[in-house]
């Protein structure tokens, strides 16, 4: 993913709260689809553990497919993979810009992480990449699921899974929320997007925290 230099992520931990508040990713690998297209699956991808300077490089993320699926058959250990993650995102009328001539464009913000993937073949590497993915997402839940109960059932059907753990490599983000426009424009810019019932995630809320330059 290119990078625009004025659409860089403005933190980390703007980085960091998109992937964990929007963990169902792309896993993109090389090869295996129609005349050598790389092959993609979209499943939930978690964090495992962050680097230690608070950002993915050097960190550990965890994933799984169903075990039907023949990517995990081309992925091997040590190989790369893209990992995408899609967050807020909206079409942006030039009604909201106030002045004519102009043109639309489209608000969004999305994380790509390159990572050297390693398949975990054990039931327990299974049932650890289960239960952490059900506690990361129940964890953005108003009322977490208490799993305890359905234990057993998960170590009946975790042969169904196969699980990776992704160690990140790379990092490119772009948080394109018209932070190139006046206060005004952007508050415009949100109040359109709620309008419409931001159907593609709470883009509004990032147009108006991420601002520009007035």
């Amino acid at each position: 993913m290119y990078e625009f230099e004025k659409y860089l992520a403005p933190s980390q931990e703007e980085v960091n709260e998109l992937v964990r508040r929007h963990p169902f990713a792309l896993i993109v690998s090389n090869g295996g689809g129609a005349q050598g297209a790389p092959t993609v699956t979209h499943t939930p991808v978690i964090i495992e553990r962050l680097a230690d300077d608070g950002g993915f490089v050097g960190g550990e993320m965890l994933g799984h497919v169903a075990r039907k699926n023949p990517q995990w058959q081309q992925l091997v250990d040590g190989e790369s993979v893209l990992i995408v993650f899609s967050g807020p995102h909206g079409y942006v009328s030039p009604t909201t810009y106030a002045d004519d001539p102009n043109v639309p464009t489209w608000d969004y913000a999305a994380v790509h992480l390159t990572a050297r993937v390693t398949v975990l073949k054990s039931a327990e590497d299974g049932l650890h990449v289960v239960a952490r993915t059900v506690h990361e997402l129940e964890s953005l839940e108003p009322t977490a699921w208490d799993m305890t109960s359905s234990l057993p059932t998960f170590e009946r059907i975790v042969g169904g899974i196969v699980a990776f753990r992704f160690d990140v490599i790379e990092q490119r983000a772009v948080f394109k929320v018209s932070q190139d426009k006046p206060r005004d424009v952007r508050q415009r810019v949100a109040e359109a997007s709620r309008a419409r019932g931001c159907p593609y995630g709470d883009v509004a809320s990032l147009v108006e925290r991420i601002g520009g330059d007035e």
